[in-house]
């Protein structure tokens, strides 16, 4: 008989524990930005060392640099480091079995007659375990770790953003340092002409009007020049914010707007569509899906209530085993909605997956399209536009200084180099930002396209990418 009782507790005992292997949860990361240490909860014990190691620099900052920052500092992204972690610990408490409930029963007793007093009490100590059938304890803890995995594609997600918002506004300031540039130049265009213009009009040659004239222009053009180094401070505190940097401590970035590559075609850039977080995270969502669905038929087996224990019956002094089982009797309730449910969710999931899909493909699609566009347009204004309007300036400012321009025809020509440079700044900006747009869409810098390698014939656009062009020359030079 006791060997009974403890059989069957035993029985329950391995029953109970049958589910709590644990499931490592494991996603690769994308290709875009792999090489960069990103802020991991994991290591909170080293959050000192951590911040210690990625100071802002004082003088100069490389993309690299920001990038650093960005991935390790930046409040979004660890917020989501901590969601992960907090599923995790989700999927731990799914997989743990009930508590087994112990009781204490006193019976017979304050009566009349035999049961007076205490002399007539039972007295029960009962030890009682739900049995969860059908696997629910694992299954429950598959649906749970999936729900990590799908944490962590959201902080892969969160992390490609990042790291792209800071590329973007990194290329702001590189630009906006370009634009002042440019205006500084503008400014000393605008000096020395007023300066001709003056001397001419000292000497007599030309009406006083036109040195007012002049004198107009550049004014205008300081105006424009305090205006861009205002934009230049304003994308400066953008950089810093995205390590939450407060007010930046970096003077410039350091970097090359001028440097562009042509662009491989639209059918090699969709191929790698795969590596989007977006995308790829709906294998997870379907089979987490799918888990559910088994869970909740799991659900609709009644699970058995398992009792035993000890009694003591006063008036006899006697001692005796008690056992009970109670089992649910599935006839109202057979979980038949939440199963219904969970298919029909599946089914959502696979259109949902679909949708993305053509989300992101339009995206790719318009993203691509900018990118070609400022890369011709890029091209163009470098080999032809610019080069032909600084001539025409060159010729016109003698002309002026020789007195066969007037005033206005120098000042037409200048305003064109001006607005030219500026276009292609704009238009190298425009190339750029595309660039990166389409790099978060894939998941992978461009670089890596295997096609796209043997036709590398130039600097990209950060000291990253230069390494890693000046490594694939290598490789074919060998």
């Amino acid at each position: 008989m006791y060997l009974r009782i403890l059989g069957i507790f035993c029985l329950v005992i391995i029953i109970s524990f049958n589910s709590l292997a644990e499931e490592t949860v494991n996603i690769k990361p994308r290709t875009l930005g792999k090489d960069f240490q990103s802020f991991n909860s994991e290591n909170e014990g080293q959050e000192f060392l951590i911040q210690e190691a990625f100071d802002q620099p004082k003088g100069s900052i490389t993309l690299r640099q920001a990038l650093s920052l960005a991935l390790v500092r930046n409040p979004e992204l660890r917020a989501f480091s901590w969601e992960v972690r907090a599923r995790e610990a989700q999927a731990l408490q799914a997989g743990l079995p009930p508590n087994p409930e112990i009781s204490f029963e006193l019976e017979d007793f304050g009566g009349t007659g035999s049961v007076e007093g205490f002399d007539g009490t039972e007295t029960t100590i009962l030890l009682s375990q739900l049995i969860p059938l059908g696997g629910k304890l694992s299954k429950r803890r598959k649906v749970e770790s999936l729900n990590t995995e799908l944490a962590q594609w959201d902080y892969e997600a969160v992390r490609l953003n990042v790291l792209t918002k800071t590329v973007l506004s990194y290329l702001k300031v590189l630009a906006a340092q370009e634009r002042y540039t440019l205006q500084s130049e503008l400014f000393n265009l605008a000096e020395r002409v007023h300066a001709t213009v003056s001397e001419r009009a000292q000497a007599g040659e030309i009406s006083p009007i036109q040195k007012k004239m002049s004198q107009v222009a550049l004014s205008g053009t300081k105006i424009k020049l305090e205006r861009s180094k205002r934009e230049l401070e304003a994308s400066n505190r953008v950089l810093s914010s995205m390590w939450n940097g407060g007010e930046p401590e970096f003077k410039a970035v350091k970097g090359d707007l001028y440097s562009i590559t042509p662009i491989p075609t639209f059918e090699n850039l969709q191929a790698l569509l795969s590596e989007n977080p977006e995308i790829a995270r709906w294998a997870t969502e379907i089979e987490q899906r799918e888990a559910t669905i088994k869970l909740e038929q799991a659900n609709a087996i009644p699970d058995p209530f398992v009792s035993g224990g000890y009694r003591h019956i006063s008036e006899r002094n006697d001692n005796a085993f008690v056992v009970g089982l109670s089992i649910p009797i599935p006839i109202l309730n057979r979980n038949q909605g939440s199963i219904s449910q969970a298919r029909l969710r599946l089914k959502k999931a696979v259109e949902e997956k679909k949708n993305v899909e053509a989300v992101v493909n339009t995206a790719l699609a318009g993203a691509f399209e900018t990118l070609s566009a400022s890369y011709e347009e890029a091209m163009l204004l470098k080999d032809v536009v610019l080069p032909e309007a600084e001539s025409a300036y060159e010729l016109t400012f003698e002309g002026y200084r020789e007195g066969e321009f007037p005033l206005l025809n120098l000042l037409v020509a200048q305003k064109a180099v001006f607005d030219i440079k500026l276009q292609y700044i704009e238009a190298l900006l425009s190339y750029h930002v595309s660039r990166a747009n389409v790099e978060r869409l894939i998941g992978a810098p461009i670089e890596e396209i295997e096609n796209y390698r043997s036709n590398e014939i130039s600097i990209s656009k950060d000291e990253t990418r230069s390494e890693t062009v000046e490594d694939n020359r290598e490789k074919q030079n060998d």
